[in-house]
């Protein structure tokens, strides 16, 4: 997976670092008040669609309402499994899940979409191969980044074994799994409906 532009290529990765660092502090130094960052996620969900969908007047970015829908609801089973048989636990709310956590899945991959977006046109060569491996990368990768922060910072805590900083190896193989599932889905939809998106297509 050859680069065109390594400097480019690198100083997107690290801003994308550095704001899922401030995500994680965001949610951190805010984890008393669920309602609060639940409304404040809720109105970057609704900036991004009014952004993508409905200023563009052709060209209106279906896939991403389908992929942050489809990424939302993937992450709320998981996070009902995971809390209900004691994987990891949420702390300093009254609620076993934050109202938050849904619409941060949703954001997540908005996130990973955008950023996957930015990055596709800097590969030299830009088959669906070499497409998936970025995917995979960035959703081993970037998370993880985002979800040290707010473990270190006493959002929540993991009880799987095998952790690197507080994140354990099913966490990461979990998030992989989502991020592909979601993938996957909207890779057949641009397929099926002749979709131009650089992305999935």
């Amino acid at each position: 997976m050859l680069i065109l532009d390594t400097p480019k290529f690198s100083k997107a990765f690290l801003i994308a670092v550095l704001k899922l660092v401030l995500a994680g502090c965001f949610i951190g130094f805010l984890k008393e008040y669920d309602e609060l960052i639940a409304c404040i996620l809720i109105l970057k969900i609704i900036h991004n669609i009014y952004i993508e969908i409905i200023v563009p007047k052709k060209n209106k970015n279906w896939l991403l309402l389908i992929g942050m829908l489809l990424t939302g609801f993937g992450g709320i089973v998981g996070e009902t499994w995971g809390v209900a048989n004691g994987y990891w636990e949420y702390h300093e709310v009254t609620k076993a899940i934050p109202l938050w956590v849904h619409f941060a899945w949703m954001l997540a991959f908005h996130f990973l979409y955008k950023l996957e977006r930015n990055l596709i046109p800097l590969l030299e060569d830009q088959s669906q191969r070499n497409k998936i491996m970025l995917a995979i990368i960035l959703a081993l990768v970037l998370p993880a980044f985002g979800e040290v922060v707010t473990i270190y910072l006493g959002v929540w805590t993991y009880y799987w074994p095998y952790q690197i900083f507080g994140v354990p190896l099913y966490a990461f193989l979990c998030l992989l799994f989502v991020h592909m599932l979601v993938y996957v889905i909207l890779h057949f939809i641009c397929k099926r409906y002749k979709i131009n998106d650089i992305v999935y297509h």
